[in-house]
């Protein structure tokens, strides 16, 4: 049984904005420990990734599954992994460095966790910008996909960015870095299959 899309996508959009909401509430009510701002830049970054990879989830799982109404979530997700990463970036440039720009530079060309953190956003940046029909019109379904591809460098630079963060407890980072591999490769391996199925095969004499 399918659920209607008219259904479906206000849960998801209740379900995405529960994180935010949470942490908001936590922020203002002292429910984030001992250092709320660590708390908030660090969930919003964890709530980006696992975003990211949700959208890089949702190809694999309409080929399994013959679900071809997964499509229509993508981009939603898509832009919740963007909302959640601006938020992210948001609190590291106001509540952590107070707008302080020449820091901000800085700590991006000093601190690799934090240029990985920004290259990651940058690549989301026209993902998000190009999301509507309009821009998939305008830029022709190729160059839009294209562009679109950028996703998989988002992952990775996450990932990286992640890893690098925490420094000693990295069992999370690894395993959204599994995920991200798993879903890289099963990609390839589609993309393959696909172009040696498009090869013509000549016959023998």
């Amino acid at each position: 049984m399918q659920i209607s899309p008219r259904v479906a996508k206000p849960i998801v959009v209740v379900l995405a904005l529960s994180p935010a909401a949470w942490l908001t509430w936590g922020f203002f009510h002292d429910q984030l420990g001992a250092n709320p701002i660590e708390m908030l830049t660090r969930e919003t970054g964890v709530w980006t990734l696992r975003f990211i990879v949700a959208t890089l989830v949702i190809t694999p799982l309409r080929r399994l599954t013959g679900w071809n109404a997964l499509v229509k979530y993508r981009r939603m997700l898509g832009l919740f992994a963007f909302f959640y990463g601006t938020v992210h970036l948001l609190t590291y440039v106001w509540l952590d460095q107070f707008f302080d720009v020449p820091a901000i530079v800085k700590d991006v060309l000093k601190r690799p966790f934090i240029t990985m953190g920004m290259l990651a956003f940058l690549a989301m940046l026209p993902l998000a910008l190009t999301s509507t029909t309009g821009w998939i019109r305008r830029l022709g379904g190729k160059r839009w996909q294209a562009i679109h591809r950028l996703i998989y460098i988002t992952a990775v630079c996450g990932v990286i960015h992640y890893y690098w963060l925490v420094k000693a407890d990295v069992a999370r980072p690894v395993r959204y870095a599994a995920i991200v591999v798993v879903l890289l490769a099963a990609r390839a391996i589609y993309t393959l299959r696909m172009r040696r199925a498009r090869v013509p095969r000549v016959q023998p004499a």
